[in-house]
Parts: structure tokens; C-alpha cells; sequence
């Protein structure tokens, strides 16, 4: 299924197959690799998602992966989706280290999946100076003296 067709879009043509014909497994294959269009997809019921521009072989192996009742995604799309995922889940609980505020719990977390802080900074739209700060804060906050006894209290506290 492409996303951009003549007529009705391929997210709801999607929707309407797979209301009617439940068994069918659809793979999206497309250009379009935004966010909004990848989560449509997928609430639509797509079973996959690659783009146009993959090898060949990877398009047949997708066609063959959804048809067998596999979920696909290609390199770019999945990373996008374990990232969106992974953001989703960082909002912490006050109760773990009520002493932090909500971005160094954030921050912290990162850390604890060991995460430098410049990937930090990228992931988060920050400055590596602002990441150091927060870190800095963090170490004191927590009374530890480096990344690998923060990472093992956060990993204590339950933060992977």
C-alpha cells in the first residue's frame, strides 16, 4: 500500500480493508517517512512499513515478513519508533529522586541507559553545556561522584 494515491489516501484505504477483511496483512511501502504518516499507518493496521528507496531484496523480504504474518519496519522507521517509544516512557514518577526536577529525572534516566551527553544534548534539543549542568546537578542531587554510581543508583531505583 502507498500512502499517496488517487482517490483515498492509502492510510484509510488501509482502514477500510482491514475492517472489512480483518485477515488481510498490509505493508506500507512510500516515501513519506514523517512521524504523523508512520503512526497513521500503523493505527490504520498496517503489519509494516519500508521505504520506496530500500533495496529490492528488503522489499521482497517486507512483502514476504507481513505476508507471513511478521511486523517490518525499515532501519530508519523502526529507530524512529523505539526512540518515540523510548521518550514516551522517560517521564518518571516524583517519587523516584523527588530531589530532581522532572528534566534531571529525564536526564538521569538517559544517563542509565548509558547515553554520553552530547546524544543527550542531540535527543533532547540541548546544548552539551546545558547537559553538563544538568548532569552536575544531578551528581550533587544525588551525592555521587560520577556517571557509573549515578547509572548504579538509577539502576537501583529501577531505571533502565
Amino acid at each position: 500500500m502507498d500512502v499517496n494515491m488517487p482517490g483515498v489516501n492509502g492510510i484509510e484505504a488501509t482502514r477500510r480493508i482491514l475492517h472489512d477483511y480483518p485477515h488481510i496483512r498490509i505493508l506500507v511501502v512510500t516515501m513519506f517517512e514523517d512521524d504523523g504518516t508512520v503512526f497513521a499507518a500503523m493505527r490504520a493496521g498496517a503489519r509494516g512499513y519500508i521505504l520506496k528507496d530500500a533495496e529490492k531484496e528488503n522489499i521482497l523480504r517486507a512483502i514476504q515478513a507481513v505476508g507471513n504474518g511478521e511486523a517490518i519496519f525499515s532501519p530508519t522507521i523502526a529507530t524512529r519508533l523505539i526512540d518515540f517509544f523510548a521518550t514516551q516512557a522517560s517521564t518518571l514518577p516524583k517519587e523516584i529522586f523527588p530531589s530532581l526536577t522532572e528534566r534531571e529525572r529525564e536526564i538521569l534516566q538517559l544517563i542509565a541507559r548509558g547515553r554520553s551527553n552530547v546524544d543527550i544534548a542531540r535527543e533532547l534539543s540541548l546544548s552539551p553545556k546545558t547537559i553538563y549542568n544538568y548532569v552536575s546537578n544531578i551528581f550533587s542531587n544525588l551525592q555521587v561522584a560520577d556517571r557509573a554510581q549515578a547509572i548504579i543508583r538509577a539502576r537501583e531505583a529501577g531505571l533502565k
